[in-house]
């Protein structure tokens, strides 16, 4: 038998590396990780997930701040936002959660951690600061980095990322997003409501594409009617630097040519996978535009080589690729044969009101050809929504042709969190009735995900053949009020 350096190598200190590694040498396997930046944590600590909802609580209280009238408080004068320290108290929120991901933690664990950039040398070894490092098991979760695309001018043109957005000295007067995905739509309502002009442009009909139109088109109406401009079914023909400002010329769906111009450029058109330089051509590794080709086991054609996260293509999500590091740890350290499951992998996107999901929706049902049904609640109709102040909004659940759940859609507030009982229900193969007969605390916004089951279950119970059948056996004497009484 080979003898290597380890039993497991990780490359990519991110969310799917961190859960591969903690697993594998707590459970005994001697295990390095290798981070090519200077600290753990990957993309999501240090440039999504974090960031992203430190500033969008910020832009929230700032937001409120400025609509205190609306829960019968004085008006408040307001002065400008002062972006570098919206920036330090994002970089202090980084700099705590840094703490559970740092190279001090894991070495307590047992994991060795190298930074530098490892190239593969052959399929159980990689070359890294000029020397050999091989080991029995490796995993790729070097995860992704924003695309940027062949826009004519672009490469000439300064422009943001969610590399550089977070850390900006100042807040923009007017910025342009390029693309209405969670990203770009995320980042446009906050930066509207810390003061900047903001518009949006994006290639197809509406805004979130993946989303159904509905749910999508609400969140879309909400951002304008907070100040942020759209252009949908709009191609991006050029971008040029003009010193002090940047200019966009689009056609928009009327094939009418529009410039626009604004201070900053963000651009949020998709990601791309992080695999350049790896040295995966000399070892046959199947890679795409999308990332690297993994079976539902997450193996490469090297079975011994996994890959998980981002890089993969897949679900681009932090817990996605958590998930898919606990089916990596489970084939490579226990050789459990454990496959991915997304069937119920949920998602949210953190505007506000949140838009949150779980398995289909209408949209990826129709594409599907699976018949369904769809029955929903509405926010307005929730008492705690309205002690809230919240009155936009609506959960729609979605069941196939024999009355099983296929997903939930929620848009309304803390909707990633009313997500959490559905992740519980459809995961553990709950019955609606049980949900339908349990008890939820009153005021809450929970309620209304028993709701929605209850409107399913009202037309059966309270069916003229039900109250036939009452008023037969039981000599029920019928209404007491209104028509018929």
């Amino acid at each position: 038998m080979a003898d290597y350096d380890y039993d497991i190598g990780v490359v990519g200190g991110g969310a799917a590396g961190l859960t591969v590694t903690a697993g594998a040498a707590q459970a005994g396997a001697k295990t390095i990780l290798i981070e090519k930046e200077k600290n753990l944590g990957g993309d999501c600590l240090h440039y999504g997930c974090v960031p992203s909802k430190t500033l969008i609580r910020t832009a929230h209280v700032y937001h409120l701040m400025r609509n205190s009238r609306e829960f019968g408080l004085p008006g408040v004068d307001l002065p400008p936002v002062d972006f570098r320290e919206v920036a330090k108290r994002i970089q202090s929120v980084i700099d705590t959660i840094q703490q559970h991901d740092s190279e001090e933690r894991f070495c307590k664990l047992g994991a060795k951690v190298e930074f530098g950039d490892p190239s593969f040398v052959d399929e159980h070894s990689v070359q890294l600061n000029g020397k050999t490092v091989s080991a029995k098991n490796w995993v790729l979760s070097t995860g992704s980095s924003p695309a940027a695309p062949p826009i004519e001018g672009l490469d000439k043109t300064p422009y943001l990322t969610n590399k550089d957005i977070f850390s900006l000295d100042q807040l923009p007067k007017s910025l342009i997003i390029l693309g209405g995905g969670p990203i770009g739509i995320e980042m446009a309502q906050a930066f509207c409501r810390l003061g900047s002009k903001v518009t949006v442009i994006q290639r197809s009909s509406q805004i979130l594409s993946k989303e159904d139109k509905d749910m999508a088109n609400m969140v879309m109406e909400i951002l304008q009617s907070e100040g942020v401009r759209f252009y949908l079914n709009s191609s991006i023909l050029r971008v040029n630097d003009l010193g002090d400002e940047r200019e966009v010329t689009i056609k928009d769906g009327s094939n009418t040519m529009i410039t626009l111009k604004g201070e900053k450029i963000l651009v949020a058109l998709g990601r791309v996978a992080n695999i350049v330089d790896l040295g995966l051509e000399g070892l046959g590794i199947e890679v795409s535009s999308k990332g690297i080709h993994v079976d539902r086991r997450l193996r490469t054609k090297h079975k011994h080589i996994y890959a998980a996260g981002d890089v993969t293509g897949q679900y681009q999500f932090t817990h996605a690729a958590g998930y898919e590091g606990g089916v990596v740890f489970t084939n490579a350290i226990f050789h459990l044969p454990r496959k991915v499951d997304y069937t119920f992998l949920p998602w949210c996107t953190y505007t506000d009101p949140e838009l949150a999901s779980i398995g289909m929706n209408e949209k990826a049902a129709e594409a599907a050809g699976t018949e369904y049904s769809v029955w929903t609640e509405e926010f307005k109709d929730n008492d705690r929504s309205l002690a809230e102040g919240e009155r936009v909004g609506k959960i729609k659940m979605i069941l196939d042709s024999k009355e099983k759940p296929l997903g939930v859609q929620i848009l309304g507030p803390q909707a990633g969190e009313l997500l959490s009982e559905w992740v519980a229900v459809l995961n553990g193969k709950m019955k609606l009735s049980t949900l339908a007969s349990a008890v939820h605390p009153y005021p809450t916004l929970g309620e209304i995900n028993k709701r929605v089951v209850g409107n399913f279950f009202s037309p059966k119970i309270f069916s003229e053949r039900v109250r036939k059948g009452l008023k037969f056996f039981f000599n029920l004497k019928g209404r007491a009020c209104g028509e018929g009484a």
